[in-house]
């Protein structure tokens, strides 16, 4: 950014090229450590070591240079030919992402871990009688309980009672001089939050007693001939099989066994016979259903990890019109996984929301649909078929359905049968760089019933090392006509979006912008630049911290899951750059500036992209972080969607 230094290439930018910033505050990697270190007492000085005369950066983060080819050294020299022995042994140990990545598992939470009953100050006995393993003595409890971390407590403030009484880590706020857990009468209130996972629904999940009668027929209906889509003629080009993976089996006797008498499929649509009923006549066709009427508006991505409740809460605060849940996978949702279940959880002010699901086969993604049509409030339901990562790609998921067209065609049609509200659909340009798919795909798409689809302007192969291919959403764009088809990809800026709809797109998706900046929806929707300030983004964080104690819970479990996802989140908003250090509007996306020192000491500690930092940043917050706390980011490893 500084040096008035514009990227050429974008794989380039990515490697490290920086952006136009003031010269003034430009720095070197140790200075800038230094002044952190001396917690912002004094400015060193700043000489011309940052910047050479060419106005290149002498001093890029480490995490950005370029790797050394195998078998250099950092002066360039060639190593010394190891032994064969040698090589194949570090080859096994390099294999793989994020192999040094620690695992610990919080085993401090169990340790003296008050009985539930206790907690929840139930007048009856213990629920787990005899065998139960947890503490019963409260006096002993809080004597081992770490100091409270703030004087006030966030769920007692809100909701005028905190249900986790006196683990929670707030608890001096609302304990009386007994211990017993304090109750305001006039501000009672359940949280708010919706799509929970009732405990009798997960009950019959795990034992598999739940009867998905609308996606059993549906997939009989698909295992003998495609569904009837939303137009008559609709039908598959001939040929088109051809396109998908080598190898590529139809699969149908794994969706629906023939029945005993049924000696080959019809070739026309399933005839059935019997009374009429009123199931027949009421259940919704596809051309009945809601429709999704969001053009023109910001959507925000579903972002694993980072897109949490209560990031998408603090998104809604600055003005995004459409929330997504995180992705969630069908199988586990089927299995009734609390955590899986847990991504689908509604905030009231998310008044226009979906969840985005994942899945490679038509069965389990066809009765997820159906469950889910039964037991949450949903706008849209959407399939994720833009994942990269190789966890999901290699099990047939995500960009694998872009080469699977036959389970991808049953997929959407099976989905859209069941389903009372709008099916949307995620995808990429294709899997391999220079092969784009989505122009064909998206007739098709058109024609199996999906109401909307987005598009992001990169391969899986691409990942981010390029710019997004918004000439290549343009030409999508006439393809899928009249369907509606959202742009997304490299929007950091209300100039950025502009020129995303002159595309001729009906609206824009953020997904990275959106960990940079939050406050982007509002700079797209005021058409103007905020230079906001370091303690206003503080506050932001703070308020994330409310609602993630809200969500996650306030004893210490919850804190230091808040905490976790905080981190999560700091290691993008330590890209951005205050517009008051820029030279050059705007910042682009694919851009990563040098070293600079900010205009106050807090400005500064954004800045870095340092994991210690960001925990001292959370220690503001949250409070001293526990023993042996270790953290690396996800997405040092792995791609986001």
């Amino acid at each position: 950014m500084l040096g008035n230094v514009a990227a050429a290439d974008p794989l380039q930018s990515t490697l490290g090229l920086v952006v136009s910033c003031s010269l003034r505050y430009l720095t070197t990697k140790e200075q800038f450590h230094e002044f952190l270190e001396a917690k912002g007492q004094e400015k060193p000085s700043q000489d011309s070591e940052a910047v050479d005369p060419a106005g290149n950066d002498l001093a890029e983060p480490e995490a950005k240079r370029i790797r050394l080819e195998d078998g250099q050294t950092e002066d360039g020299q060639a190593e010394e030919a190891a032994e064969p022995g040698e090589q194949l042994q570090a080859q096994k140990r390099a294999r793989g992402q994020n192999k040094c990545r620690p695992h610990v598992k919080p085993t401090h939470y169990d340790k003296n871990k008050l009985c539930p009953s206790l907690v929840q100050e139930s007048a009856a006995k213990c629920f787990y009688g005899d065998r139960c393993r947890f503490l019963h003595d409260v006096g002993h409890y809080l004597e081992t309980k770490p100091a409270d971390l703030g004087p006030s407590c966030v769920l007692f403030e809100t909701f005028g009672r905190c249900p986790y009484g006196v683990t929670c880590r707030f608890a001096g706020a609302h304990l009386g001089p007994e211990g017993q857990n304090l109750v305001r009468e006039g501000l009672v209130q359940a949280p708010p939050v919706r799509n929970g996972l009732d405990k009798a629904l997960q009950q019959q999940l795990r034992k598999r007693k739940i009867h998905f009668k609308h996606a059993e027929q549906a997939l009989r209906q698909l295992s003998r001939g495609p569904l009837p889509g939303p137009t008559p003629e609709a039908t598959v080009p001939e040929g088109r099989e051809a396109e998908g993976a080598p190898g590529q089996d139809n699969c149908d006797s794994q969706l629906a066994p023939q029945e005993p008498d049924t000696v080959g499929p019809p070739s026309g649509p399933l005839r059935t016979f019997g009374p009429l009923t009123d199931e027949d006549v009421v259940r919704l066709r596809p051309r009945e259903k809601r429709r999704l009427d969001i053009s023109g508006k910001l959507y925000l991505a579903p972002l694993t990890t980072c897109g949490n409740l209560p990031f998408r809460r603090i998104c809604k605060r600055f003005g995004a019109d459409v929330t997504c849940g995180e992705m969630a996978v069908c199988t586990n949702l089927l299995q009734g996984q609390t955590s899986e279940w847990a991504l689908l959880k509604r905030h009231p002010c998310e008044d226009i929301f979906g969840v985005q699901l994942e899945g490679a086969f038509p069965d389990t993604m066809t009765k997820c649909a159906e469950l889910l049509n039964r037991t949450i409030e949903v706008d849209f339901v959407d399939i994720n078929v833009g994942c990269p990562i190789d966890l999901v790609f290699k099990k047939g998921g995500g960009c694998a359905l872009m080469n699977r067209l036959a389970k991808f065609q049953q997929i959407v049609r099976g989905m859209n049968q069941v389903l009372d509200v709008p099916l949307t659909v995620k995808l990429r340009t294709g899997v391999q760089e220079r092969v784009n798919l989505a122009h064909r795909l998206l007739p098709d798409l058109r024609d199996w019933g999906a109401a909307l689809v987005t598009l992001h302007g990169r391969s899986r192969e691409q990942r981010y090392t390029k710019l997004a291919d918004w000439q290549y959403i343009e030409q999508c764009v006439a393809a899928a006509s009249p369907m509606p088809l959202f742009g997304n990809g490299d929007i950091l800026s209300y100039e950025d979006a502009n020129r995303a709809l002159q595309t001729g797109v009906a609206g824009v998706m953020i997904a990275r912008g959106a960990l940079l900046k939050p406050w982007l929806f509002t700079e797209i929707k005021e058409q103007r630049h905020w230079d906001i300030s370091s303690s206003e983004r503080l506050d932001i964080l703070r308020d994330f911290t409310h609602y993630g104690l809200e969500h996650w819970g306030s004893d210490t479990q919850g804190v230091e899951k808040t905490r976790r996802f905080l981190l999560e989140w700091l290691s993008f908003l330590c890209r951005y750059v205050p517009l008051g250090l820029l030279e050059r509007l705007p910042q682009r996306i694919n851009e990563r500036p040098p070293y600079y020192l900010g205009r106050n000491y807090l400005e500064t500690l954004m800045a870095s992209q340092k994991a210690a930092d960001w925990i001292r940043i959370s220690e503001m917050l949250l409070g001293p972080v526990p023993p042996n706390f270790v953290f690396l980011p996800k997405h040092k490893a792995n791609a986001y969607k």
